[in-house]
């Protein structure tokens, strides 16, 4: 085993993930075939084009961004509290990130005309939810956050036994 790690630089198991990753990537390929990825008429809406500029958009632009917030967010290591404030922040903001990502089009009213089209309804409801659902994940952190609070300062005034 150590010797493969050695060798390869990492565990089995990422190997075959990466190995089952390729056959997926390849399996996909060969089943819509090259033509469903690549549109000679206006190539701007082909697939391939759209991953390399989210490629390129995620590593040059968002993830500086991304860690730049999360270096200034972990500034507020070097102030000793009893609770770090830091996970309460990361993880309602990266669910954030998510839905977004998930819900974008119909936040944004993209496709609005299609939308109705196959559905009857409006897209005006997404943006309402969407900050609600945000609110709702802050909130419920900052209650966590809260309680943890409570329990650290309840055991840090508590008498020992």
């Amino acid at each position: 085993m150590t010797t493969f790690r050695r060798v390869y630089g990492s565990h089995p198991l990422h190997l075959l993930t990466m190995i089952a990753g390729f056959a997926l990537c390849g399996y996909v390929i060969t089943t819509l075939g090259p033509a469903a990825l690549w549109n000679p008429r206006t190539w701007w809406q082909s697939i391939v084009v759209w991953f390399a500029a989210a490629v390129v958009v995620h590593d040059l632009v968002l993830y500086p961004l991304y860690t730049l917030a999360d270096r200034i967010l972990g500034l507020s290591r070097r102030i000793p509290v009893r609770v770090p404030l830091l996970n309460h922040l990361r993880v309602p903001a990266l669910a954030t990130a998510l839905t977004f990502v998930v819900f974008a089009p119909g936040i944004l009213r993209q496709g609005a005309p299609t939308y109705t089209a196959a559905t009857g309804l409006t897209q005006e409801p997404f943006l309402g939810r969407w900050l609600l659902l945000v609110a709702a994940m802050f909130a419920t952190s900052a209650a966590v956050y809260a309680v943890r609070l409570a329990r650290a300062r309840r055991s840090a005034t508590a008498p020992p036994r």
